[in-house]
């Protein structure tokens, strides 16, 4: 059986993005990867994020909004940076870790859900859905 890869998606306030990116590959592909989200400066999970994600019945409302400094030293495998901010200052990993870089367009519109801004967010998840469905085809072909 092969070793269970750690992957962190990364963004600037992990609130968003990575939030996404990491509740889908959780969700498409629990048995393989253990997915982890961090952000340059954590803020917390946006609640418009929760609520996109609980559209496909995937549960978000848990997550945390972590630092990236808490999985430095993690044996993380693979780092996916989802702007282009967290790609900027992104450290680098210990090991022989994967990068990928996907530039996504934020979502966030600030702190107060408005139910217009919820097409931001379900685009964002559509497009992270595609990125992440693309990743899992290449990590099968190796």
């Amino acid at each position: 059986m092969k070793k269970r890869q750690k992957v962190l998606f990364v963004c600037t306030g992990n609130s968003c993005r990575s939030q996404i990116a990491e509740g889908l590959l959780k969700h498409k592909n629990s048995d393989r990867y253990d997915v982890f989200s961090a952000g340059s400066n954590p803020s917390r999970v946006h609640p418009s994020a929760i609520t996109v994600m609980k559209e496909w019945d995937i549960d978000i409302s848990g997550n945390s909004s972590d630092s990236l400094d808490e999985y430095l030293n993690m044996g993380i495998d693979i780092v996916i940076t989802v702007c282009d901010d967290a790609n900027q200052v992104c450290p680098v990993f210990p090991g022989n870790v994967h990068r990928y870089h996907w530039s996504i367009d934020d979502p966030f519109c600030g702190w107060n859900p408005e139910p217009s801004q919820l097409d931001k967010f379900r685009e964002t998840r559509q497009i992270l859905n595609k990125h992440i469905l693309e990743f899992l085809n290449t990590m099968e072909q190796q």
